[in-house]
């Protein structure tokens, strides 16, 4: 299977790496997306948030979280305490998948294959920033870095094992709180994914 592995040089920083992927094809959604959508922050950040793959308007701007789910995430962070400032963001999956329906672009999940092809820039977006603590937002981002049985609903919020050296945890992905089905339920959702956040910053120096 091909990868982007063979697409990132040794020693390469975050503007290299960033360059590299805006030509990467080693999966087929970026014959159809308008360009990669790479990770943004400072290089040193001590929190990494990782995302499942960018949106429409991620797309269409060539950064992440700045669509509708950015919105939901940025007020939560400020909830939480956490400056955006030192957070680094980014996704598994670097262009947007998505299907026609009519003038509007809808959102579809990358498979698997799809994940692993883009796996190498996140593993080298990590090596690269360090971050003390890494952020899973929903299954598609905790399930490619935890494994594939990882179940958010029932492991959220705590920190977890896995084979790197930052301390990680999953949450939701903010677009899900858009999905709650009325105001109250978007609330709750909220305080429980601003909890998640918090845990995460309780452990930033």
């Amino acid at each position: 299977m091909t990868t982007a592995a063979s697409l990132i040089p040794a020693g390469a920083d975050l503007e290299e790496l960033a360059d590299r992927a805006s030509t990467c094809t080693a999966c087929d959604l970026y014959a159809d997306a308008t360009q990669t959508v790479f990770g943004a922050g400072p290089r040193a950040a001590p929190l990494m948030l990782v995302g499942e793959q960018p949106g429409d308007q991620e797309d269409r701007q060539g950064r992440p979280f700045v669509g509708p789910a950015g919105t939901v995430l940025a007020r939560a962070l400020a909830d939480a305490g956490i400056d955006p400032d030192r957070s680094y963001l980014t996704n598994v999956v670097k262009h947007f998948k998505w299907r026609p329906a009519g003038k509007r672009r809808l959102h579809q999940k990358p498979n698997a294959e799809q994940v692993r092809a883009c796996r190498p820039w996140l593993d080298a977006e990590i090596e690269r920033v360090a971050p003390e603590v890494v952020v899973c937002l929903g299954a598609t981002a905790a399930q490619a870095l935890l494994g594939p049985g990882f179940k958010v609903t029932q492991q959220r919020g705590r920190f977890l094992e896995w084979d790197r050296e930052p301390l990680v945890l999953a949450t939701v992905h903010p677009s899900s709180i858009l999905r709650a089905g009325d105001d109250q339920a978007r609330r709750a959702q909220h305080a429980s994914f601003v909890a998640d956040l918090k845990v995460a910053a309780g452990a930033l120096s």
